[in-house]
């Protein structure tokens, strides 16, 4: 037996490794994935391009802008004469906020103690404009708190501290940096896109140069056969995650502060279903292209089912039991909590559990639906 199953290990080694594209997939488009999703989806806001109309161009007006601009979250790029200007800007996306300021501000500010400032975003990203509008609000917070401490002061009257005050601290993420949240959720993706597409094209390149009846008619048992192609895949799987580990500690450093061997052990359980995924598929596709479009039609429903950047509580109740059934969900929680939380099986047992369940389902299905499509 095993030297059978060597002797296909081999075989599907030097198929896989000599193909360049293959190679290129197993070892270039992981490094040139995290990269891109390392810099490229950032959901941080700064330096928000932002216009200024202001009417009434006085010592308080410009206060306030020189404050939005010392914040970091706001970049004054222009100053306008009129509306037809916001319109223009904001139309082709060259701001993202603009500050309005109407005649008589100061003076309202002075005389009645509260003066309107408009503030205008561009609402086609509600996402980002939800985000600039709490830094806007926080700044001018700050600025009425200033404001009423010194008016107490002036009218010889002490400024009380607060009664609470709030001092935060973000632990696991003290910076709020979005690529720590989303380069560990890379790794599981590309597992599941590497392995699932190249395992299921493997299985039907078989079909369309006809040496599957070669391999059937040989001593080989079906089972042989099957752990041949899948076993290759497998350290596939294996060498994905540690190169996207390695670029997200040495180029990105975030951190891995939980059980090497846990984030091993998971791997395999999710590779069950990944692989198994993949062999289902080669079983009713006929050609490579048709397997590359059903694994696909596949892998982008987990990917949006799976809190890699929307989160699964805020979907409607119904797609959120549907992703009950996605292993992919359940793996980015076990990555993210491995590398920012370093918890372990006392924490992550549920989706560990799940895991073994969906991988063992989808697995013995794929198994017995190729045992009867290669008989």
């Amino acid at each position: 037996m095993f030297e059978r199953l060597k002797a296909m290990l081999i075989k599907e080694f030097i198929q896989v490794l000599r193909d360049p594209r293959t190679r290129f997939v197993i070892f270039v488009f992981p490094v040139f994935q995290v990269v891109v999703f390392g810099y490229a989806v950032n959901t941080d806001v700064r330096n928000s391009r932002t216009a200024v109309l202001d009417r009434d161009n006085s010592r308080e007006s410009r206060g306030i802008v020189e404050r939005f601009q010392r914040s970091g979250y706001f970049d004054i790029t222009e100053r306008v004469a009129d509306e037809r200007r916001i319109r223009y800007l904001l139309d082709r996306g060259q701001v993202r906020a603009v500050l309005v300021f109407d005649h008589g501000f100061e003076g309202r500010l002075k005389k009645e103690g509260a003066a309107p400032l408009a503030l205008i975003l561009d609402g086609s990203d509600a996402n980002s404009a939800g985000i600039v509008l709490g830094y806007a609000s926080s700044i001018i917070g700050a600025y009425n708190a200033e404001e009423l401490a010194l008016r107490l002061a002036r009218n010889g009257v002490a400024a009380r501290p607060e009664g609470v005050t709030l001092r935060s601290r973000a632990w696991f993420n003290p910076n709020l940096e979005s690529r720590v949240y989303f380069v560990p959720a890379v790794i599981a993706m590309l597992v599941m896109v590497v392995t699932m597409l190249l395992s299921s094209m493997a299985v039907v390149r078989e079909k369309e140069i006809g040496t599957i009846e070669q391999v059937v008619v040989t001593p080989i048992t079906k089972g042989e056969f099957i752990l041949g192609k899948t076993i290759p895949f497998i350290l596939m799987g294996y060498a994905n995650v540690i190169i996207v580990a390695f670029v997200a500690v040495r180029w990105f450093d975030i951190p891995i502060r939980g059980s090497l061997g846990l984030l091993a052990f998971s791997t395999g359980l999710f590779l069950m279903s990944s692989l198994g995924a993949g062999l289902l598929i080669s079983t009713v596709s006929s050609t490579q292209q048709q397997a590359m479009m059903t694994a696909f039609f596949v892998i982008f429903p987990c990917m949006l089912l799976s809190g890699f950047s929307f989160p699964i509580d805020n979907m409607p109740v119904a797609v959120q039991y549907i992703t009950l059934i996605n292993p992919l969900r359940y793996y980015m929680i076990i990555l993210r909590s491995i590398f920012l939380k370093g918890v372990g099986i006392v924490v992550l047992w549920r989706e560990l559990a799940a895991l073994t369940a969906i991988g063992v389902v989808v697995l013995m299905v794929a198994v017995g639906r190729f045992r009867k499509t290669v008989g």
